[in-house]
């Protein structure tokens, strides 16, 4: 692990192959421990998968300068439209001139191609996309968490699933960058003090198409990240939902 900035304790790690988690442990009022992570994909086509809040901006720079030129950037991604997912999106566009906003149809129609500076490449469900030697799938998942624009990202070659809100973690700079260790149990503690799920009546059958891709590595938005048999993971959250 890499600290970028030791004011704010902004750390890098690299969690599976050429794939690095950008994470900012943060304390909300209260007591309140948290943290937010990106996910950058070093490759001829970077790809960073969200953009954290705006006024992280400079922290997440000063992390993605650490492993490539920010400028080299061409896909600024996110799950869903909300501040830590894509707040300061229009920053990036401004630092990577080469970028353009990387979402589903849905998120491009309704909100991207008006707030964002530049066009969107919206990517439809089950489509591929080639970075080199990386490529992603990307899987609409509409309401799950929650937004009707969310979806999530599969890195195929190294089995990582950008999944987004799933799997919440509270907890902040204490937390590990990758674990083997139970998440389910923590994360459904945290969705009953905040339950930000949607419960739509679909999250079964989306979840059972995540774990048909047999994911090995859990790219947490909220915690640590997550390496095991991630099918089983999935499918022991769409059990709980169901309770």
């Amino acid at each position: 692990m890499t600290i970028t900035n030791q004011q704010s304790g902004t750390n890098v790690h690299e969690i599976a192959d050429g794939i690095y988690r950008i994470n900012t442990p943060v304390m909300f009022e209260g007591g309140l421990a948290f943290s937010f992570n990106q996910y950058l994909i070093a490759d001829d086509d970077p790809l960073l998968f969200h953009t954290g809040p705006r006024k992280m901006f400079a922290l997440v720079h000063e992390a993605v300068a650490s492993v490539l030129p920010v400028e080299s950037l061409r896909y600024i991604g996110f799950s869903h439209v909300e501040a830590d997912e894509c707040g300061s999106l229009n920053d990036w566009l401004a630092a990577a001139p080469q970028s353009a906003p990387l979402c589903s149809q849905v998120a491009g129609l309704v909100s991207i191609s008006d707030i964002a500076d530049r066009g969107p490449r919206t990517i439809a469900d089950g489509e591929i996309l080639e970075l080199g030697r990386h490529r992603v799938r990307w899987q609409d998942t509409p309401h799950l968490p929650h937004g009707w624009e969310a979806g999530c990202l599969t890195e195929e070659s190294t089995k990582t699933l950008m999944c987004g809100d799933l799997f919440t973690q509270g907890g902040g700079a204490d937390l590990p960058a990758v674990t083997e260790s139970d998440i389910l149990g923590p994360s459904e503690a945290f969705r009953a003090q905040m339950d930000y799920f949607s419960h739509t009546k679909n999250a079964r059958e989306m979840l059972e198409r995540l774990a048909a891709t047999e994911p090995t590595t859990m790219a947490c938005m909220h915690g640590s990240a997550w390496q095991g048999n991630g099918a089983q993971l999935l499918r022991s959250l769409a059990d709980e939902l169901s309770a």
